[in-house]
């Protein structure tokens, strides 16, 4: 489990372990950043601090690309930690969260469009 959280992230750094997503599945699985702007004036345009089910706190942030982000764009998103140990936890519990909420989306988009298939048939 991921979750957005209010604990201070204070001690987490980077430890060369990113996630590639974009912006808006980020914000549909967290909710909006906590911080950014996405106006590309300063080193980060989204800011998630966030923790696992057990606790783990981690944060998950864009670096240093100095652009508004567009948000279907998949980018490399940082994952700071207080260990790499944590924060590949992090990056493994994210990627299953973040495969299920995509697995999820398609499953609806391929039932809406059998919806509207049946529709388009019961209408002829």
């Amino acid at each position: 489990m991921v979750k957005k959280s209010k604990k201070c992230p204070t001690g987490t750094s980077f430890h060369n372990v990113t996630v590639t997503c974009t912006p808006q599945q980020l914000i549909d699985l967290l909710g909006p950043a906590q911080w950014g702007g996405n106006d590309g004036c300063d080193k980060t345009n989204f800011d998630w601090v966030c923790e696992t089910g057990n606790g783990i706190l981690f944060t998950i942030y864009d670096w240093k690309f100095y652009r508004a982000l567009e948000m279907d764009e998949a980018i490399p998103f940082h994952i700071g930690g207080r260990s790499f140990i944590q924060t590949m936890e992090a990056r493994d519990l994210l990627l299953k969260a973040l495969s299920k909420m995509v697995s999820e989306s398609l499953k609806n988009a391929r039932l809406a469009f059998i919806f509207s298939l049946n529709l388009s048939i019961i209408k002829k």
